[in-house]
């Protein structure tokens, strides 16, 4: 038996019983049998696309009317104490600065005038070892873990760094765990135990840290120390930051003793801290750092080396440290062993009067790495971009770096290429040095100075870093300029504030540090002549190809 389908009149059926069909699609019938419009259907028919329904579903207010009765919006303002920094002198020479924030948690700390450049009278090295013995035994804390607890019960964090010539310790807690914190700071910088066992462990994390160093490609650690080796040869800032590894067996107790009896003094000392009230810091200060003794005031150490802190200032000399090596390379992403090259000059310090115009200056040569030339936001507008990194494809990376302290400075390139192209290289970075002394464009400026000035907003924004801010400045110069004095300083920099500072570093004599295979690496002698050349060409040079 078969089916038999007369396709024309079920069409004609369709069509004639349209609007009844339609009909049974936009109704439902209720329980009495009577139709009534869809749910979410505007009328009693038609369809229900983007018709919102009118079914209660939440007892709650709905969102599209005012809520009754609520007052008006209270927006949070920056009040006149928030943008003061307080500062105020303690009895025994302890600085004592703070700022308020709005916020539940504070970062406090002590920033202290220590670091590498004052180890002249020490085995080099000392500053490593207690940065890595800081927040361990103290006095009052028998055991690292009784600090990691209390700062786990006020919800907080701790961390040390010590530069060549700051030391810092700082904690970022819950603000109501003010007392005790300042109590923990206390003791880890004036009571530490420095028990043989801890001082034994950090030496054994010092030597596997030398050892990963020498493992890594990355070669930025090493040739910072070898620069200012280079640059401030035997004296304050030249000494390394790092470890030597033959000196890691001869610190001991007696030696980080007698070196903090004379640095961590109060009148070296800043204690800082954001988001607090400057009161109460003030009298925890008073209470844990003045009213009571340090380690070694209280216990007869016999401390052997020198009396006296050294006060000598920066003597910057000039000159190379080379290192004939092999540097470990990335086998799995195809990259080729590379030369690392620093070229520097004498800079200024952080006090000096063309210290704006260095930091644009530094803004304005930029760099970075190869991988990013060009990329949109990676600095690609700047010249050691445009100049080197777009135009020589064996350049791995050219990157200026600004260190200023506060007595001297150093200004200096960094790049990296295959051992092939050293020399290449070196009158690379010398022409663009050279190149510093011209006039930039008014677009190049104007971008390199809100580039500086956004740099410095954004950093600002973070608590950590306004603290940094506040310590160094104080420890420094005793009080603090704020962020707006630094904008309009910024703002003033003209196009010949850029070249009379290029030509004051022109005239200095070069440094320069390597690190790989660096056979045939020009000396500083024909670094300089290169200098003093209207081109930077190095003596006997050829002029450089793109393609080669």
């Amino acid at each position: 038996m078969s089916l038999r389908l007369n396709i024309s009149s079920l069409a004609r059926g369709v069509l004639l019983n349209r609007p009844r069909i339609w009909r049974s699609f936009t109704t439902r019938s209720t329980q009495d049998g009577s139709e009534s419009p869809q749910s979410g259907s505007a009328s009693g028919g038609g369809s229900t696309v983007n018709v919102p329904s009118r079914k209660i579903v939440t007892p709650l207010p709905p969102l599209s009317e005012p809520v009754a009765d609520m007052p008006d919006v209270q927006y949070a303002r920056v009040t006149p104490e928030q943008n003061t920094t307080h500062v105020t002198t303690l009895s025994n020479g302890l600085r004592v600065a703070s700022e308020s924030r709005f916020g539940q948690f504070c970062t406090i700390g002590v920033v202290i005038d220590s670091g590498a450049r004052y180890e002249v009278a020490y085995p080099n090295g000392v500053s490593h070892f207690l940065e890595k013995l800081a927040f361990q035994s103290t006095e009052n804390y028998p055991d690292k873990d009784n600090i990691l607890k209390e700062l786990e019960r006020h919800g907080g964090i701790c961390d040390c760094q010590s530069s060549r010539d700051t030391f810092i310790y700082a904690a970022s807690v819950d603000s109501r765990g003010l007392e005790s914190i300042t109590r923990i700071l206390a003791d880890v910088v004036l009571r530490p135990s420095l028990k043989a066992d801890e001082i034994d462990t950090a030496r054994q994390t010092i030597l596997f840290e030398l050892e990963s160093l020498k493992m890594r490609p990355e070669q930025d650690l090493i040739l910072t120390d070898l620069i200012h080796a280079a640059a401030y040869r035997d004296n304050t800032l030249g000494f390394p930051k790092l470890c030597p590894e033959a000196n890691a067996g001869t610190i001991d107790r007696n030696v980080l003793l007698s070196y903090l009896k004379l640095h961590h003094t109060p009148s070296r000392m800043v204690v800082a801290g954001v988001g607090v009230p400057h009161d109460d810091l003030v009298r925890h200060v008073e209470k844990y750092f003045v009213n009571s003794p340090t380690t070694w005031g209280s216990e007869d150490a016999k401390t052997r080396g020198p009396t006296a802190v050294d006060t000598s200032l920066a003597l910057y000399t000039g000159g190379s440290k080379l290192e004939e090596c092999e540097i470990p390379i990335y086998a799995a992403a195809g990259l080729p062993e590379l030369a690392h090259v620093v070229v520097g000059l004498e800079g200024c310090s952080h006090k000096d009067p063309d210290f704006i115009a260095a930091c644009v200056l530094n803004i304005m040569m930029g760099g970075g790495g190869s991988f990013s030339a060009g990329g949109p936001g990676k600095g690609m507008y700047t010249r050691l971009y445009t100049n080197v990194l777009n135009r020589f494809h064996w350049m791995y990376s050219a990157t200026a770096f600004n260190h200023a302290y506060n007595d001297t400075g150093l200004f200096c390139i960094h790049a990296s290429a295959p051992p092939s192209h050293v020399r290449g290289m070196v009158e690379v970075l010398t022409k663009e040095l050279v190149t510093m002394a011209t006039a930039p464009g008014e677009q190049e400026l104007r971008r390199a100075k809100t580039q500086l000035q956004s740099m410095l907003l954004m950093n600002l924004e973070a608590r950590p870093v306004v603290f940094e801010d506040i310590g160094r400045q104080v420890l420094s110069t005793g009080q603090r300029k704020r962020p707006d004095d630094f904008i309009r300083e910024i703002e003033q920099i003209r196009s010949e504030d850029i070249m009379r500072f290029a030509k004051r570093l022109l005239s200095s004599r070069p440094a320069l540090a390597a690190r790989g295979e660096i056979k045939g690496i020009p000396n500083t002698d024909d670094i300089q002549s290169g200098l003093a050349h209207g081109e930077g060409r190095l003596p006997n040079s050829k002029r450089l190809s793109l393609f080669r």
